[in-house]
């Protein structure tokens, strides 16, 4: 058997690597090097779980044992996300449409082994998060990369959909807020695009996970049992009654509630679709972590929720920050952020690629961000994406790193 080699399969061979990642590990080289790096590459909130939730998982560990839970996840939690959407959102959904996953990825993963066949076509905007379009092609499907625009907020329209759309066009998926932007699609072209999958026969996967994260201050957070958003940009598609047997929104615990590693997550699936996904789930996951499931109830308490928007409160004065950081330094946000914690940099007038300048950034002026590269094709080696998930400290260190160095480029 020695010297045996293995082969791989075309669809573990062909995928990319995802760029955000690579660069946080030599982020982790130079640190290990005793250099003081300022990661502003990856989507992680630096908040953590909310007090209550980790008080709920102290106070859990003293369980002798942890079965494993349905494959749709626990009831209580079911019932306590569907609740969410109508304290939070003023819409009604029932708790049987509700499937908890292992985070927004797991959601992801049985939503494409549910609706996608090999050789099916999937409508995407570019640019977007890579790994949307990974587990899409992990099932057979053919991603078709639309080019989006800075006037339309880098989303798609129905107008793009309905020109892109083939033969063996299955659906759509539109994330909104959108990493790396940031930026929401407009209700209303929204709604448009999910009635012209339903007139097709297709459907619509709308990824939410940043929903609850508007960056307006106009939003009313003072009551957190009872606020609805009032931001019409940051609706959940749910809103729109004649979707509900055609779109599937995911969402998750790791952006909102800032429980990145806590592997949670939900999707609302149509009715006769939840039987098909715990089947699925069963089979892929067998079911969430037990742990993870218990604590998260303890997310929908009033002091974990007022918790949550005093932390968006701090996200809107760090999008300040570093808004206006940028501008002084030169540097344009073709589009404004609407939500989430990105800003998505156009560096073209640098002169030189995206790559060239976060590798430049990094081994100079030890600051991490994400070259467009990891987020599309078109004009991606134009832009950047910088994450302000720290705190105000790190982010002043590493936006006066930044400056220094588009100084130097001249």
């Amino acid at each position: 058997m020695k010297g045996l080699i293995l082969k791989f399969t075309s669809r573990a061979t062909a995928i990319s690597p995802f760029l955000a990642m690579a660069y946080g590990e030599k982020a982790t080289v130079l640190e290990q090097q005793g250099k003081d790096v300022i990661r502003l590459n990856l989507g992680e909130p630096d908040f953590g779980a909310p007090a209550p939730v980790l008080a709920a998982m102290k106070e859990s560990m003293d369980t002798p044992d942890f079965p494993y839970t349905s494959a749709l996840g626990i009831p209580e939690l079911r019932q306590a996300i569907a609740s969410f959407y109508e304290t939070k959102h003023g819409v009604k959904i029932s708790p049987s449409r509700v499937v908890v996953t292992a985070g927004a990825s797991g959601a992801l993963l049985l939503a494409s082994a549910a609706l996608v066949e090999p050789g099916d076509n999937v409508i995407l905007g570019d640019p977007s998060y890579p790994c949307n379009r990974r587990f899409l092609n992990a099932f057979g499907a053919e991603v078709t990369l639309v080019p989006t625009r800075s006037e339309d907020n880098f989303q798609l329209t129905a107008a793009s959909v309905a020109d892109n759309w083939k033969q063996n066009t299955k659906g759509v998926l539109i994330a909104t807020p959108a990493n790396p932007t940031g930026t929401a699609i407009d209700k209303d072209e929204l709604y448009k695009i999910g009635q012209y999958c339903k007139a097709k026969g297709g459907f619509l996967i709308v990824d939410e996970i940043y929903l609850d994260l508007s960056l307006s201050a106009d939003v009313d957070s003072t009551d957190s049992q009872a606020t609805h958003n009032t931001d019409t940009k940051l609706q959940t598609v749910l809103a729109s009654a004649d979707l509900q047997d055609t779109v599937v929104v995911i969402n998750s615990f790791s952006k909102y509630f800032g429980m990145t590693g806590w592997r949670l997550g939900w999707c609302v699936v149509p009715e006769a679709m939840t039987p098909i996904i715990e089947k699925l789930a069963q089979n892929l996951f067998i079911c969430p972590s037990t742990l993870s499931q218990k604590a998260a109830l303890a997310c929908f308490t009033p002091e974990a929720l007022a918790q949550c928007e005093q932390n968006r409160n701090t996200l809107i004065e760090r999008a300040t920050l570093v808004f206006d950081a940028l501008q002084n330094m030169g540097l344009s946000l073709d589009a404004k952020p609407d939500g989430a914690f990105y800003a998505y940099i156009n560096i073209k007038h640098t002169g030189i690629s995206a790559i060239e300048f976060c590798d430049a950034l990094l081994s100079q002026y030890y600051v991490a961000l994400t070259p467009g590269n990891d987020f599309g094709e078109h004009n991606a080696d134009q832009y950047v994406r910088l994450s302000f998930a720290t705190s105000i400290e790190r982010l002043n260190e590493g936006l006066s790193r930044l400056a220094k160095f588009v100084e130097s480029l001249g």
